[in-house]
């Protein structure tokens, strides 16, 4: 996980395009700017960085789904639930499940656990474009050469 490039996912565990589902790994680093800010004497992983992983996971899924053919845009939150905190250096499991396709939105419920408990879960909704630029389409390429996902999408 590289916070300050909002790289949150390290690696692509898992991926079932039939049924919807990817599992994603992510190590909290011992250290950021981040945490020197929140909180002093108490590291915290920010809420919003932890949905942000989440969007990520889902993301990725809806890349593999289409086979890296249109640009996922995280568009919204409901029922985001935090329920434990989440220290540096801490490994996430964090998964992604399609509930619902159409119109240029897909809808996932996403969660992250730390040792096999939930820390935090939401349901999300992602705009799906075509790609705004060549640039950013290569980086998200590379993205997912990676984390390992994209030849498996894309095969």
């Amino acid at each position: 996980m590289r916070l300050e490039y909002f790289q949150m996912l390290d690696a692509i565990d898992e991926v079932d395009v039939e049924s919807g589902t990817l599992v994603a790994s992510a190590r909290v680093p011992t250290s950021s700017p981040v945490f020197d800010g929140h909180f002093p004497g108490h590291a915290l992983m920010p809420g919003v960085l932890l949905l942000e992983t989440m969007a990520q996971a889902s993301g990725y899924l809806v890349l593999a789904i289409n086979r890296f053919s249109r640009m996922p845009f995280f568009a919204n939150a409901k029922e985001a639930n935090f329920r434990s905190f989440v220290q540096p250096g801490s490994c996430l499991e964090v998964r992604a499940t399609r509930i619902h396709d159409g119109s240029g939105f897909t809808v996932t419920e996403a969660q992250v656990a730390r040792e096999g408990k939930r820390v935090c879960d939401a349901r999300l909704t992602l705009r799906t474009v075509a790609f705004p630029s060549p640039a950013l389409e290569q980086y998200v390429r590379s993205e997912g050469r990676r984390l390992g996902l994209l030849d498996e999408a894309v095969a």
